[in-house]
């Protein structure tokens, strides 16, 4: 009894401590796998948002207006010299080209909002065209330009909130003492009217809303601000109480004032802009932003509301209906952003490119690879093969551990010092930029070599050694070539590492706005030049708008390039692997 007693209470703490077990394997499996989940969803919204973010850059509207080459602009001396082309007037040739589309535009105010549908650099860009082919000069030429970077991104739909509603009926327009009353057979804007009565009404609550607030201000406030105060609350109060007679009235006019929606109506080659709704829908009263004279009948109209105010916006009405003439004439075009690959840096948006920091980055690490990948594998293998085991190797592998945990704005602190102000090597060029990298790899290289060349069995050694080689006959002949895997796939993600640097180089001046590319021969790596990671820190800095989409752009070329540094490793270490 006493000795089956003990057995049968072990037997039954196993069957009750085995479940406990296996559930708690089963939540740490679930643990792991949750947290590869919550990684890999969390890299993807970061890819997706980049990607969602950075697309629109990849294509450009472009305007295509023939552009009449006159020689008396052209060409002023007659010569057909490249001296006397480059004195050109092509601004005046873009120019005449704008005013050939919109004839009717004539006073200064409006032609400088006119000839803003394009940066005015595009003139170069003709020259460029007419030195490359002067027989150009004389003829009548199509030029493709691109529009302005707010207005591309009006064409994009991220600029404004904007809709186009359906219409009944026919539309009759005619023109007095420039206004224009527009009457629709049907009461095609009855809809409309009752939308912009809410609307109407939503500012006059949000007036006494202001109008009550400055009133408890009161209360608090000095006898100064008092009186300001109660100004600002009776005038709100006064806005706010014609708002709504006017949203509240029977008949008569709905007018358009204030923070409401544009609304144009578009009717046989005529934009107008609407100042005032009929309160019964039938008719509408504003001023013509295209054409001019009277419309009989048009039986194909349409009504765009752009919902976002123009006091909120930088594009105006005027220039929208000018864009939108443009793109019914086909002068519009969209199509493949080239400009993106083609172009440098650019204070205009339209016209930045990445090709200038692609250049940089290119010639940048043509000096990192050449001095750090052979520096950092002689230096493995002396020290592996080579050194002996005493304190001042010991020294020396514990300097290179710690330098590959060094920030790397120290490295970009020691390129300033010593390759800058000591060697007085220029300023932002990939030769600096080159050197400060191959700083920051060197450990990463000479580390992977290491790890590589331990990985090689000590057999191999042997064996050469047996049948006479020499210690240098079997480092290179046999443990180098069985290490190259490891050795390539250590450097190959160092410098992938060093491309997507940042820090040193702004140190060492790389951060500077260059217009130009520098050239891929050897005197590129003396030129100013900066690199991708700059190129998006500037952009992303930038004022404009049209800059956030070529900052995620120029993100997805440097991940792109990293992504084929990283998958070049792998296919290398799958390709020359071997398995001991």
């Amino acid at each position: 009894m006493t000795d089956q007693a003990p057995k049968t209470s072990l037997g039954e703490t196993l069957a009750e401590r085995l479940p406990r077990r296996y559930r708690a394997e089963l939540r740490f499996r679930a643990a792991g796998l949750g947290a590869v989940i919550s990684a890999v969803a969390i890299l993807l919204v970061l890819i997706l948002s980049i990607v969602s973010e950075g697309l629109p850059a990849f294509t450009v509207h472009q305007l295509v207006l023939p552009v009449s080459l006159e020689r008396e602009l052209v060409d002023q001396e007659g010569d057909g010299t490249e001296a006397s082309l480059r004195r050109g007037r092509y601004s005046a040739v873009l120019q005449n080209a704008m005013r050939e589309e919109f004839p009717e535009v004539s006073g200064r105010r409006e032609l400088r909002a006119l000839f803003g549908l394009y940066t005015p650099l595009n003139s170069t860009r003709l020259m460029d065209e007419v030195l490359a082919d002067p027989a150009l000069v004389g003829s009548t030429h199509v030029f493709r330009m691109p529009i302005a970077d707010e207005l591309d991104l009006y064409l994009k739909g991220r600029l404004v909130q904007d809709r186009i509603l359906p219409t009944t009926g026919t539309l009759g327009m005619s023109e007095q003492g420039g206004v224009v009353l527009a009457s629709s057979s049907t009461n095609a804007f009855a809809d409309l009217a009752e939308e912009m009565r809410r609307s109407i009404e939503l500012e006059a609550d949000r007036l006494l809303l202001r109008a009550e607030s400055s009133r408890r201000a009161m209360d608090v406030a000095g006898e100064d601000e008092r009186d300001r105060l109660a100004s600002d609350a009776a005038r709100a109060q006064r806005q706010a109480e014609a708002l709504l007679d006017a949203a509240r009235a029977e008949t008569g006019w709905i007018e358009l004032e204030g923070e409401l929606p544009s609304i144009l109506v578009d009717a046989d080659g005529h934009t107008m802009k609407l100042s005032a709704l009929s309160v019964d829908g039938r008719q509408v009263r504003g001023a013509y932003l295209l054409g001019s004279g009277n419309v009989e009948v048009a039986q194909n109209w349409s009504l765009y509301v752009v919902d976002t105010p123009e006091t909120r916006r930088r594009v105006s009405d005027q220039v929208i209906a000018w864009t939108r003439a443009l793109e019914d004439r086909g002068r519009i075009q969209r199509g493949f952003n080239h400009y993106l690959f083609a172009n440098a840096d650019s204070r205009e948006p339209e016209l930045a490119g990445v090709r200038g920091a692609l250049f940089g980055s290119i010639l940048t690490m043509i000096i990192t690879m050449f001095l750090s990948v052979p520096i950092g594998v002689f230096t493995a293998l002396y020290l592996e093969e080579y050194a002996p085991k005493n304190r001042f190797t010991d020294m020396i592998e514990v300097n290179i551990n710690n330098l590959a945990a060094v920030p790397s704005i120290v490295f970009g602190l020691l390129g300033l010092a010593v390759f800058i102000n000591a060697f007085g090597l220029p300023r932002s060029t990939p030769i600096v930029g080159g050197l400060v990298l191959s700083l920051m790899t060197l450990p990463t290289v000479i580390i992977s070599t290491r790890a590589a060349l331990k990985a090689v069995p000590p057999s191999i050694r042997q064996a050469a050694l047996a049948v006479g080689a020499s210690k240098t006959q079997t480092v290179f002949h046999h443990v180098l070539p069985l290490a190259a895997p490891g050795i390539l796939t250590g450097s190959i993600i160092g410098l992938a590492q060093a491309l997507g640097e940042t820090a040193p180089l702004l140190m060492i001046g790389m951060v500077a706005f260059i217009a130009d590319a520098p050239s891929l021969g050897l005197e590129g790596f003396s030129q100013p030049a900066t690199v991708m990671p700059v190129q998006i820190f500037l952009w992303s800095d930038a004022a404009e708008r049209a800059f956030e989409a070529r900052t995620a752009a120029a993100i997805l070329v440097l991940l792109a390039l990293m992504i084929g540094f990283n998958a070049l490793a792998i296919y290398l270490r799958r390709r020359f692997e071997r398995r001991w």
